[in-house]
């Protein structure tokens, strides 16, 4: 756990970055996109003010582990996509955002 506390980034931050690089990843190799579309940008914007107005604060685990699901339907089934293609890739280009993340839904 001493390897999670190192960074002085927020938990909030942190959550806002891995969602932000998962979409950018899904957008272009998914998508083919070199900047994101305007989809992904909704997407983007629509996830960023959800993780900075979550209840759990730096308390907050993976959004996939929450109780709460604060996003709605059509969004939670965007995201759903993107993470599941994006998220076994993350080992690939961006492998300590990817171990950070697994470790965070174990701990």
């Amino acid at each position: 756990m001493l390897f999670l506390k190192r960074n002085k980034t927020s938990r909030i931050e942190e959550e806002r970055r891995t969602v932000e690089v998962m979409i950018r990843l899904y957008c272009r190799h998914k998508e083919g996109n070199k900047e994101l579309c305007p989809s992904c940008e909704r997407l983007l914007q629509y996830a960023n003010a959800h993780v900075k107005a979550c209840p759990f604060k730096e308390n907050k685990r993976t959004c996939r582990l929450c109780k709460v699901h604060c996003y709605g339907k059509k969004e939670r089934e965007q995201i759903r996509q993107v993470m599941r293609y994006a998220g076994p890739r993350m080992i690939f280009y961006h492998p300590i955002m990817a171990i950070r993340h697994l470790i965070r839904e174990h701990f």
